[in-house]
């Protein structure tokens, strides 16, 4: 397989004009390294905007534990204020009036510290790292989705390159045949139904021609789309990849390691613990606050200072049926999640054997084509030679013609639909990420923002600085 030089001068659309010159352009260039399929899904896996938004998502995620770790941390507030007060006033004893005009500033200085909340905080915290892990999970999963597009891409391209290939050996056969019915009507041994017979095949072809060359166009769109950039020259594709032949064992091992699935059994876990933390919130909370407080007269020397300490207890005690009412919500939150934690199984052990069963109708489907077009060829060549001796007629050549066509369409497409039914079964196993391809990529690692955010580190720290730094890299790219 690989990119054929397409004849210059076949006149037919405009735009085949350009496909034509493209196309040869792209086999005159032999020194050009072939593109392979791993170099294609390298294009995919940095191209990819929609594992950008995932892994922003992620980012969101790690944030919500800093927010809820924050929960259970000292926190220190000020406040500060100048007023102006205006007035005038008259004393019993004195008709006179008097102006009471006076400028100050006040500053206060408020800590305060979570004591016990019987475990609301705690629980809050550990449910959001539950959908930090979830969230990994997902990622994973577009991660999957992403490289599987890209190999249907480079299958596409290749595909589509194969078909234009022959319906131009096809056109040109039918050339042929055109030019031999009319020298045979000239003398005479076929009629002008021949003829004609011959010549709209070869319309026909151009049209098929047509079709296949804007199909190609359309598979270099996907192509750029998927991979960032447009296709250059395309080296077959490598050998299959190894698949485990017993499919209840590939179904065993979806269950085990399956990224849709391990992100809703982190999410039924994050779901019990939201539960647990919404009881808590139903129980008192003890906490310590204390209040430097400072006040100044900024019209004469009146200055005071004041501090105080002491420890709160608050509660509920009725919000009209709020509180019930969130821990029955929590508690069908978990029962939806473990619902669709069966469905998510139920799917992903379907979904193996789909891809199982796509892939076993590929194989045949490749093997019976191979033996038809062998077949094919056969019959094609030899009703050809009997229509030399009259045997046939032009009506049997273009017949024959045509079934060859159909079965070499019928292996390029069972052969494409091979390789993108392999690596499809790798997908429905979990097993379709740049790392366990081991492509040659710089892995995203999940863990490196969560453990700079997890303890939600001062800006002026060491810790915030490094942030600082990642978060530039993350934008740059």
């Amino acid at each position: 397989m690989g990119f054929v030089k397409i004849k210059t001068g076949m006149r037919r659309m405009a735009w085949g004009a350009t496909f034509v010159t493209a196309s040869a352009m792209l086999v005159m260039a032999p020194a050009a390294r072939a593109e392979t399929l791993a170099d294609a899904l390298v294009g995919a896996y940095k191209h990819s905007g929609l594992l950008d938004q995932n892994r922003a998502l992620l980012r969101a995620a790690d944030e919500d534990v800093a927010l809820a770790a924050a929960a259970l941390k000292p926190v220190l507030q000020w406040t500060a204020s100048i007023t102006q007060s205006l007035g005038r006033a008259r004393q019993t004893s004195f008709p006179s009036v008097s102006d009471t005009d006076s400028l100050s500033a006040t500053g206060s200085l408020i800590a305060e510290q979570l004591l016990y909340d019987f475990g609301a905080g705690a629980f809050g915290t550990e449910a959001a790292k539950e959908t930090v892990l979830a969230t990994r999970e997902t990622l994973v999963s577009i991660e999957q989705d992403v490289l599987l597009r890209g190999v249907e891409a480079f299958m596409g391209v290749i595909e589509a390159t194969e078909f234009v290939d022959l319906r131009q050996n096809n056109l040109r056969l039918l050339e042929q045949e055109l030019r031999a019915a009319r020298n045979r009507f000239e003398v005479g041994e076929v009629t002008r139904t021949d003829v004609a017979l011959a010549e709209a095949q070869l319309a026909n072809a151009q049209s098929g021609l047509a079709t296949a060359q804007g199909n190609y166009l359309i598979a270099v769109e996907e192509y750029r789309n998927v991979i960032g950039r447009k296709p250059g020259r395309l080296s077959p594709p490598p050998s299959l990849p190894k698949l485990d032949a017993n499919l209840d064992a590939a179904k065993a091992l979806a269950v085990r390691r399956h990224p849709a699935l391990k992100s809703v059994q982190h999410r039924v876990s994050a779901a019990e613990l939201q539960i647990k933390r919404t009881e808590a919130n139903t129980k008192p909370t003890l906490s310590l606050r204390g209040t430097l407080s400072a006040s100044e007269a900024l019209d004469s020397n009146a200055f005071s200072t004041s501090a105080a300490v002491g420890l709160n207890a608050g509660g509920t005690i009725y919000s009209g049926g709020a509180l019930p009412a969130s821990i029955r919500r929590a508690q069908a939150a978990r029962d939806a999640e473990r619902g669709n934690l069966h469905v998510v199984r139920r799917n992903v052990q379907q979904n193996v054997g789909n891809s199982y069963a796509r892939l076993a109708s590929a194989r045949a489907s490749l093997l019976a084509s191979d033996g038809e077009v062998r077949a094919a060829r056969i019959a094609f060549r030899g009703v050809r030679e009997e229509a030399t001796l009259g045997a046939r007629t032009t009506l049997d050549v273009l017949d024959a013609e045509q079934v060859l066509l159909d079965a070499e369409a019928n292996r390029i497409s069972a052969q494409s639909q091979l390789y993108v039914a392999s690596y499809a079964v790798l997908s429905s196993t979990g097993q379709l990420t740049a790392r366990d391809l081991r492509l040659p990529v710089q892995l995203y690692d999940p863990a490196e923002y969560y453990n700079l955010v997890k303890d939600g580190p001062s800006r002026r720290s060491e810790q915030g600085a490094q942030l600082d730094r990642v978060l530039k890299r993350l934008q740059k790219n």
